[in-house]
């Protein structure tokens, strides 16, 4: 837990009720966009992967899972740049270079001729991902009002949740019944072999489209141009937030954060040095967690998590469909917690409630249960992990870090969890032949319990706070606070 007392003015400028709900909710959405398009990319390529890896040739579990990660080197390369991007070029120009990005890359990844081409033009699409990831949310938490912040900054989960449900049930509609019996020639000669994977890619480029001309129309972060003595327009833009009372209240917290600011010097050393080490481990530990519950796995490798349960090739692409449904229903539900119960028990009870789905759904494989166990089991997983740590886990890290440094600190973060999420892509045909279904998700649940047991030692609650407010109890704007 944290100590101390909140920064003068900020306790009026965190209750202040927001007059125009309806254009902070337009901006939150439209950044939130990047969040859609981060969602079909991740997962188009469960759908895609038997058909493109049928007319590459990949036969190695090497190169399967090259090609499934590929991607996350980009997004690892993405989260890298976007804090000194963003920090240097605005929130929503960046916002708008990932949106572009996008759309190149989901066209040029569907035309590619070979398998060096797909693995290029996925590492690009994987660097917008890693732009859009790190800017989303900071900028929603920078644009939020405190009282609906958790909400807003949830968004960005939402969109990428109907982004993994877009992309699935493209997949679905895209794929054509594959019939039983076709020897290797004919099942190369298909069409889902030759065109179906390559139109499952290009989709996304629609959405990108209107990513970027929603990226046109949004206002810079008001903190930003603050740091850019920019005040006038972080007053207009603060103003049509929550009116000219808002607007000031804002204003003087934020440029009472800054002065305090002012007296560090804020570079990627101060990172190291407390109290900031502490939360970026805290930032980089909620990172690694979220991508080692394993839920990536059941979303990248879905064929391969129901065939081994026992489901045929048509049936998959349904079940597919049916996790992508589960997923949104139960992050909608989020949205509507995360202000109300708090940040830290949503994320003890979400790794719990993981970890014992995964510890079922291994006695499920081991015992030989129906592979509608499996199938209920993984739900239930998917279920916990979208109401919990899918958005808490981005509401918190675009929160704990201070102005100055938040750029820097997100983006080591997300660059944490982009690199735990290669690990875990990486690894899991491996580990998949070496360790049965049963051993992996035995595994995965064990990795649930230890997260639950670091939320409730190390994660400090952020409800209802102003980011300034979080910023002083860190220890930042007085040095007389104490964290513990």
């Amino acid at each position: 837990m944290i100590q101390g007392s909140a920064i003068p003015g900020a306790a009026e400028a965190s209750s202040t009720a927001p007059r125009q709900a309806g254009y902070v909710w337009g901006i939150a959405i439209a950044a939130a966009m990047g969040g859609l398009l981060f969602g079909y990319d991740w997962v188009v390529i469960g759908g895609a992967r038997q058909f493109y890896e049928t007319y590459f040739h990949l036969s190695s579990a090497v190169l399967v899972g090259w090609a499934n990660s590929s991607a996350l080197v980009g997004c690892l390369i993405g989260s890298l740049i976007a804090g000194s991007l963003s920090d240097r070029y605005g929130r929503r120009r960046v916002l708008l270079g990932s949106a572009i990005l996008f759309g190149v890359s989901s066209i040029l990844t569907g035309e590619a001729g070979s398998f060096l081409q797909f693995v290029v033009w996925r590492i690009a699409g994987g660097t917008a991902i890693g732009l859009s990831s790190n800017v989303s949310p900071v900028y929603i938490a920078e644009t939020s009002p405190s009282a609906i912040r958790g909400r807003l900054v949830s968004l960005n989960q939402f969109a990428i949740v109907i982004g993994i449900l877009f992309a699935q049930i493209v997949n679905w509609r895209i794929a054509q019944p594959v019939p039983s019996g076709l020897d290797a020639v004919a099942i190369w000669h298909s069409w889902n072999v030759q065109h179906g994977w390559r139109w499952m890619f290009i989709a996304v480029a629609a959405p990108a489209l209107v990513f970027t001309g929603a990226s046109l129309l949004l206002p810079e972060s008001p903190r930003w141009l603050l740091v850019r003595r920019r005040e006038s327009e972080a007053r207009t833009v603060l103003h049509r937030i929550g009116g000219p009372a808002y607007a000031a209240d804002e204003l003087m917290a934020i440029e009472r954060a800054l002065a305090a600011d002012a007296a560090y010097r804020s570079s990627w050393r101060e990172l190291l040095r407390s109290p900031a080490r502490h939360i970026l481990l805290i930032g980089v530990g909620l990172a690694v967690l979220q991508q080692w519950t394993g839920i990536n796995v059941i979303f990248n490798y879905a064929g391969d998590v129901y065939r081994n349960a026992g489901y045929g090739a048509n049936q998959i692409f349904l079940d597919i469909v049916i996790t992508g449904t589960i997923n949104l229903i139960f992050t909608i539900l989020a949205m509507f917690l995360v202000d109300r119960i708090g940040r830290r028990q949503m994320m003890i009870f979400g790794s719990l409630g993981i970890g014992i789905s995964h510890l079922l759904c291994a006695w499920a494989y081991h015992a030989h249960w129906p592979a509608a166990a499996v199938l209920i089991l993984t739900l239930s997983a998917i279920a916990c992990f979208a109401v919990t740590l899918g958005p808490v886990t981005w509401v918190l890290i675009s929160e704990i870090f201070p102005n100055r440094i938040r750029a820097r600190g997100v983006s080591i973060s997300v660059s944490a969890l982009w690199a735990a999420s290669f690990l875990l892509t990486y690894s899991f045909p491996g580990l998949n032949a070496k360790l049965g279904s049963a051993g992996v998700f035995f595994a995965y649940g064990a990795v649930c319990f230890l997260g639950a047991v670091m939320v409730l030692v190390v994660v400090p609650e952020t409800k209802g706070r102003s980011l300034e407010q979080i910023e002083s109890e860190f220890g930042y704007a007085d040095r007389g606070t104490q964290m513990m």
